[in-house]
């Protein structure tokens, strides 16, 4: 069995797989201040929660996107089950060429989802990744990642809002049934969710037309990925597990 280990911004998310199948997941809030010790208790609590036996890990591999708590995390995975984590970035071979300008400061969140998408459909693709910032990957047809647009997340657009004015109050991120907003919960969930999809769609629009590539894949996944790809068709599928899966890929290539 193999444990992945997602590394954002926002949320440590953790699962074990067996092959391409998830038996348990956990998720826990970043924390650049934790000790080892609290990771091992954490990693150990959700082998239990699970029913996992800890000595059934054969390896560990890590894609992360925060520095500074990786020193106490691999050493906890060290400590706790024994194994040295294989840490995803950019000189690992993945099967995929970095054709950025500086390839060095592509993200391994980044290096997991277009390999994912490389090596599952060997064809052009844009992977959207809804996580604390919006990512916007594009792979092309020789497995080369050669493009990314950031925009601010769902959470950030709508804590921004909240935050610079004071009689706007904290709202529940879903679409309202109509965009015309008769209070001012609905018109501020009208303006979020809708004004979204909006820049999404016309964002994915724009990069085919200057790609030049109309029938690239779109795929969506994060957290809030479902609340927008299930109102645009611009998007042809979302899937929660991109990142469990492209670790499973990448860790396969390294053992061969």
């Amino acid at each position: 069995m193999l444990l992945t280990i997602d590394v954002g911004n926002t949320n440590i998310a953790l699962a074990v797989m067996k092959g391409y199948e998830i038996l348990g997941r956990y998720r826990l809030m970043t924390q650049t201040t934790r000790t080892s010790d609290e990771y091992g208790f954490f990693i150990m609590t959700f082998m239990t929660q699970a029913k996992i036996n800890a000595g059934d890990i054969e390896d560990v591999i890590i894609s992360s996107v925060v520095p500074k708590l990786m020193y106490s995390l691999t050493s906890a995975i060290i400590k706790y089950l024994n194994k040295k984590p294989i840490i995803i970035d950019g000189t690992l071979d993945t099967g995929i060429h970095l054709g950025m300008a500086n390839p060095s400061s592509v993200g391994a969140d980044r290096i997991v989802n277009t390999s994912w998408a490389w090596h599952t459909y060997h064809r052009s693709a844009i992977i959207i990744d809804f996580g604390t910032a919006t990512t916007f990957d594009y792979i092309d047809g020789d497995g080369v990642f050669k493009y990314v647009i950031i925009m601010p997340g769902l959470d950030i657009a709508l804590h921004a809002l909240t935050s610079k004015a004071a009689k706007l109050p904290e709202i529940e991120i879903t679409k309202p049934a109509s965009v015309l907003g008769t209070n001012t919960v609905h018109g501020m969930q009208a303006g979020t969710v809708y004004g979204y999809i909006g820049a999404v769609e016309y964002i994915i629009r724009q990069m085919k037309k200057e790609l030049n590539d109309p029938d690239a894949l779109v795929f969506a996944t994060g957290g809030l990925g479902r609340v927008i790809a299930n109102e645009t068709d611009e998007i042809n599928d979302y899937d929660p597990d991109i990142a469990y899966k492209g670790m499973k890929i990448i860790y396969d290539m390294q053992k061969k």
